[in-house]
């Protein structure tokens, strides 16, 4: 296992060094589109730059990514809490299925960023308008997959659980809940997606600071390098919170009910 999982470091690091170093040659040759296509060197100098200084955007780069941090985890953290034990109470009682289901089915097709310009009305451009458009974009897949994994509950196992004398309640809670578990991992992973391109898409239409706000700013202003590297660093933020989810839910699904 050991060597395997140095084999596939050393490849995916072979594979970003070539990347790198395809992206520099056409760039210093001018074969990139668009003009003002900045190469990796480049994209290194404004990360130098933006970690000293608080150009086109008015932050440094540290102070953007504690504020996009701060606003996608909170929106992210409602809607797990939230949406998870809506989807895993929808999938067990069929009776709060039938009286959550319409309400639910009206709002899932509404894209996120369609509440930007409701909630800019109603709450304004701070931190709770932000976190509800994050939350309704990562609250979704929370509930979709927590009422599927719940409802593909191994029936021999409740059948088993209710044979010994235990309770609905309880066999929701020590058979249901363990079998959901991957599945609500994986619409996790997915919501958390979701809230990072969202929060992007917010902040670029109202905030004053974040990734978001800093690649619009830098657009405004013509700093292509700029708008790299925040693309760049939000590629990396959502790459390391992918490895803490995979980590996390092969330790998790150990203890799990198969």
């Amino acid at each position: 296992m050991g060597k395997q999982n140095l084999k596939y470091s050393l490849i995916t690091v072979a594979t970003l060094v070539v990347f790198l170093v395809i992206w520099e040659a056409l760039a210093s040759r001018d074969l990139l589109v668009g003009r003002y296509t900045p190469s990796p060197l480049e994209v290194y100098d404004a990360f130098i730059f933006k970690l000293g200084s608080i150009g086109p955007d008015g932050a440094l780069l540290s102070t953007n990514i504690i504020a996009s941090l701060k606003i996608s985890l909170l929106g992210f953290s409602l809607a797990v809490i939230i949406g998870v034990p809506l989807g895993l109470l929808m999938g067990w009682y069929r009776l709060f299925d039938r009286f959550i289901r319409p309400l639910f089915e009206l709002v899932r097709p509404i894209p996120a960023v369609s509440w930007i310009p409701l909630m800019i009305v109603w709450i304004g451009v701070g931190l709770r308008a932000k976190a509800t458009i994050i939350f309704m974009s990562s609250f979704i897949p929370c509930v979709l997959n927590s009422y599927t994994g719940i409802r593909q509950t191994n029936k021999a196992l409740v059948n088993v659980a209710k044979t010994y004398g235990a309770s609905n309640f309880y066999t929701f809670l020590h058979v249901g809940v363990p079998s959901s578990i991957p599945l609500i991992f994986a619409g996790m992973r997915v919501a958390l997606s979701n809230s990072w391109g969202t929060l992007v898409a917010a902040e670029m239409l109202a905030a004053s600071a974040g990734l978001g706000y800093m690649i619009s700013m830098a657009r405004t202003f013509g700093r292509a390098d700029i708008v790299v590297l925040g693309m760049v660093v939000i590629g990396a933020i959502g790459y390391i919170f992918t490895a803490i989810f995979s980590f996390v839910e092969k330790k998790v699904n150990k203890g799990g009910v198969v």
